[in-house]
Order: C-alpha cells, then sequence, then structure tokens
C-alpha cells in the first residue's frame, strides 16, 4: 500500500475534527488561565500543597532528583526539543521536497515560543521560593515552557508520521517516546521546584492547543492551496 504524501489535498474529516478540539482546549486553556491570573484560592492551596510535598521529598531522594535534573536540562529542554523540530523540518526538505511542510512545521514552533514568552510576561506569576532550593530556573512561572515545548513538538511529530503512514511499530515506539517525555518532564519542573503543577498543566493545555490549531490550518482549504503552489 501506497504511503499518502504530505502534500496531498485537504482532509475535510480530520480539518473538522482538528477544529473541534481546538475549541475545547482553548476554553479550558483560558479557564485555567483565568483561575492563574486571578490567584483562584483554591488553586493556590492546592499548588502549594503538592509542591510542598514534592519538594520535600527531591530534598530527601538525591539519586532521584539528580536523574530528573540529567533528563529536564538535556533531554527535555526546550532547545533539545526544537533541534529535533529543526532536524525533522530538514528530513522533510531532504527525503520528500516538502518545503511547505518543513516551513509549517518551524513556524509553529517558533508561534509557540512567542505564545510562551507572552503569557509569561502578561501573567507574570512568581516561582516556588525554597530555603533549600534543588534546582533553579529564569522568568515567570505560567505556562511551563519546558512542558509546553514537549507537547508542541511531540504532537506535531506523532501528527507526521501519522499522515505519513508510520509503520504500527514505529508509530507505538514514538508515541511511548512522546507520552514519556510530556509526562516526564511536567513531573521533574514541579519535582524540582521550579514550578508549580497548574504551571505544567497549563503548559500541556496550550501546547496541545496550537498543536490543533496547526494541524487545522494544514488540511484547511487553505493549507491546501499553499501546498500546492
Amino acid at each position: 500500500m501506497a504511503h499518502p504524501s504530505l502534500e496531498s489535498p485537504p482532509r475535510p474529516r480530520e480539518y473538522r475534527a482538528a477544529a473541534l478540539t481546538a475549541t475545547v482546549l482553548a476554553l479550558c486553556s483560558a479557564l485555567l488561565l483565568t483561575l492563574v491570573a486571578s490567584r483562584w484560592h483554591p488553586l493556590v492551596a492546592l499548588d502549594g500543597d503538592v509542591s510542598r510535598t514534592t519538594h520535600r521529598w527531591a530534598v530527601e531522594e538525591h539519586g532521584v532528583t539528580r536523574t530528573f535534573r540529567i533528563l529536564t536540562d538535556w533531554f527535555w529542554d526546550p532547545l533539545t526539543m526544537r533541534l529535533g523540530c529543526a532536524a525533522a523540518a530538514v528530513w522533510l526538505v531532504w527525503r520528500r521536497s516538502a518545503w511547505w511542510t518543513a516551513v509549517w512545521l518551524a513556524v509553529t514552533c517558533a508561534v509557540a515560543a512567542v505564545v510562551q514568552q507572552a503569557l509569561k510576561d502578561a501573567v507574570g506569576r512568581p516561582r516556588p521560593v525554597w530555603r533549600d532550593p534543588v534546582d533553579s530556573a529564569h522568568y515567570a512561572a505560567f505556562p511551563s515552557g519546558h512542558a509546553m515545548t514537549a507537547t508542541v513538538v511531540c504532537g506535531l511529530l506523532l501528527w507526521l508520521l501519522h499522515r505519513f503512514g508510520a509503520e504500527r511499530a514505529l508509530w507505538r515506539t514514538a508515541l511511548a517516546l512522546a507520552v514519556l517525555s510530556v509526562a516526564g518532564v511536567g513531573l521533574t519542573r514541579v519535582w524540582l521546584g521550579v514550578h508549580w503543577p497548574s504551571d505544567v498543566v497549563g503548559g500541556w493545555l496550550l501546547g496541545a492547543l496550537l498543536v490543533a490549531l496547526a494541524i487545522a490550518a494544514y488540511e484547511s482549504p487553505w493549507g491546501a492551496r499553499a501546498r500546492s503552489r
């Protein structure tokens, strides 16, 4: 069976599914953003309880904390993730001559970085502060840049594999690695005491929202016309 082309015509069913998913994710993201920005007490209290517990574990479990620092600083760091996305874009141009798809991939990652920083500046949420920190981070807390970048990059690459018609073994391996990376980076940021749990959830929601919007744009009639040129 021939693999579908990345530069094929629009698929209305996929476009509608992506648009509906984006709508739901936008509502969830807006709700969480409102609660964080208004410092809703139940959310603040929950964030504090979870963070204090995980920080205590991080101080006690030196080996786990050291491992998490390596993972979050080298494997799941936003720069590492974006370099992986750039490598995928180069591969698309080199092996498949899919210029429009490569540009779409790169632009989506760039937009995610801009949105992330803009929201950090707009919300201005302070990060957790500890008397005995196990790690440090800069800029505002919400949303988690690590969680958002991992979600965007893994989501886009998984979708490209799906659209390319990757073999089942490759797809399952990629899916497992993506789930491990997205969930794992969120856990490490809370464990290391540099983010509140809702920062991570916000990063996941916003990252998934951008992926859904990017897919909707790709599968739209406008996207098909752009690819045909």
